[in-house]
């Protein structure tokens, strides 16, 4: 089983597509929408554009969600990396995005995908998920 926990909760085609709504309910909601512009400049700040698979944090390297707890001062060494539900506690998100972000950063490469290509598949990912900034209102 992965760190997302997809493989256990979706035993049929119609529990899928209520997961699927609840992922996209929380990428496209006001806490899913900070965290993903958070979590983008995040990534940007590292000092090598390198990214882990299945580990928050390990020997200095993170996946896409430690990035954003670096940035963060999150202490990291002291979640359970397939906590998902502390995971999104600690990130102040709902736990689909959550489970979500792990899935395509650990899963959704290539298997033979080198750190780099994933910081990279990763950023690009996120910053596809940002939805561009509403117009101001009119007064």
């Amino acid at each position: 089983m992965s760190r997302s926990g997809y493989s256990d909760d979706c035993d049929s085609e119609w529990q899928l597509i209520m997961w699927r709504g609840r992922v996209a309910s929380a990428t496209r909601g006001k806490r899913g929408q900070a965290m993903l512009r958070e979590l983008l400049v995040a990534l940007d700040a590292l000092p090598t554009k390198r990214l882990i698979a299945h580990e928050l944090i390990a020997d200095g390297d993170v996946c896409a969600i430690g990035s954003l707890g670096l940035a963060r001062g999150v202490e990291m060494e002291k979640l359970d990396v397939e906590d998902y539900r502390a995971v999104a506690r600690t990130f102040g998100v709902a736990e689909p995005l959550v489970r979500e972000i792990e899935w395509v950063n650990d899963e959704a490469g290539w298997g033979n995908e080198t750190p780099e290509a994933r910081w990279s598949r990763m950023r690009d990912w996120i910053a596809s998920q940002i939805k561009s900034a509403p117009p101001p209102a009119s007064t």
